[in-house]
């Protein structure tokens, strides 16, 4: 019988709300067993310094540059990952002797994947000690190595649940994550893989409400469903030739601008974005092999009703159903953390956690940073 592995996922996304973190137990392939998920949020002035941090990155032209505040902010968000993995195992009754991996995304503070650079600061070796785990990290740079864009890593993963639903979707069925940027993954009945990111996600929405002194997000997309959608505000966003491009590529939280202040009320901008969000979905999938019959959809911008009022409308108009990742018997909020348990035993293993038709590498990469605590 093939090993599996206890993993516990960590992942803070381009929302920079929080770490989620997840407990699976798996061989890497198709056997995964969902045990455990949290959250861990971000206090606001950490999340000032997360927004600082992008803004001295921008600079950089090496992955191993601290520039600016970025040395001492790996440092103490290192250690705000290794108290929310103690606080996990406390919570579940479990020691570090429980866990076999951690796998560790870090905080992606700059992506230019034309440039072959992509960073995400976290200091693998400083996990590792502190929660007594082996911990792989640093997942995505071997990838861009053989021409990929870095980005997404989740497919693998989304490939293993679609093998494993009980209530198999009409195929083919595409996984939506809607994070501050959304990514796509394409299941067809055969199993073929196809994935990119798909556009902003909560990014822009989150930007506005921030912009407006609103707080952080649009909580339940309550305002925006007060507003309606700017047509030309909307056009805008989605003339962006990342959409027409015959090559998909990932996204940088810097290759979308929010609208400036006054440029349309509060309710519409947020209406508007949250219809963006939608509408970039449908339309990078435009680019997959086959129109999508079934929409899984995770991350946090699910919460949002009006992005999935706007998502459920555009979809239905094209024959296809739109289904939240908990319907499916999925956890919407904890897949992306889950992955990266799972990317995490893929690496341990020798195994490809990118394709060719995932991320535009030259062959089935590899790859991770594994620490031995």
């Amino acid at each position: 019988m093939t090993a599996l592995y206890r993993a516990i996922g960590l992942m803070s996304g381009t929302s920079m709300d929080g770490i989620d973190l997840a407990l699976i137990k798996t061989d890497g392939e198709q056997v995964v067993e969902r045990i455990a998920a949290g959250s861990q949020n971000y206090s606001d002035a950490f999340r000032a310094r997360l927004k600082q941090g992008l803004v001295d990155a921008r600079g950089m032209t090496q992955r191993d540059e601290r520039s600016g505040i970025l040395k001492q902010l790996e440092h103490d968000l290192t250690l705000l990952h290794a108290v929310a993995v103690q606080d996990f195992l406390f919570t579940h009754g479990l020691s570090a002797d429980d866990v076999d991996v951690i796998g560790f995304h870090g905080q992606t503070v700059l992506h230019r994947p034309d440039d072959a650079l992509t960073v995400q600061i976290g200091d693998g070796a400083l996990l590792a000690q502190e929660a007594g785990i082996d911990v792989v990290y640093d997942m995505r740079a071997e990838d861009m190595h053989y021409g990929g864009q870095g980005a997404p890593l989740i497919p693998a993963y989304h490939a293993a649940l679609a093998h494993n639903l009980e209530q198999k979707p009409n195929m083919p069925v595409v996984f939506v994550n809607i994070g501050g940027i959304s990514n796509l993954t394409y299941v067809d009945e055969t199993g073929k893989l196809a994935a990119f990111d798909s556009g902003p996600g909560n990014m822009l929405v989150d930007q506005w409400m921030e912009l407006h002194a609103q707080g952080s997000f649009d909580a339940g997309g309550a305002l925006a469903l007060r507003g309606t959608v700017n047509s030309d505000l909307a056009a805008h966003y989605l003339s962006n030739a990342f959409f027409s491009g015959n090559q998909r590529r990932s996204l940088d939280r810097g290759d979308f601008s929010v609208p400036s202040l006054g440029a349309v009320s509060l309710e519409d901008g947020a209406r508007t974005l949250a219809y963006v969000a939608a509408a970039s979905i449908l339309q990078s999938a435009s680019h997959l092999p086959q129109k999508p019959c079934s929409y899984v959809v995770s991350g946090g911008g699910r919460k949002n009703a009006a992005i999935m009022a706007e998502l459920t409308a555009l979809a239905q108009a094209e024959g296809a159903v739109v289904i939240d990742a908990d319907t499916a018997g999925l956890d919407g909020d904890s897949m992306e953390a889950e992955a990266w348990g799972y990317l995490a035993v893929r690496s341990l293993k020798g195994l490809p956690l990118t394709y060719p038709s995932t991320t535009g590498c030259d062959r089935p990469v590899s790859g991770g940073v594994l620490v031995k605590a």
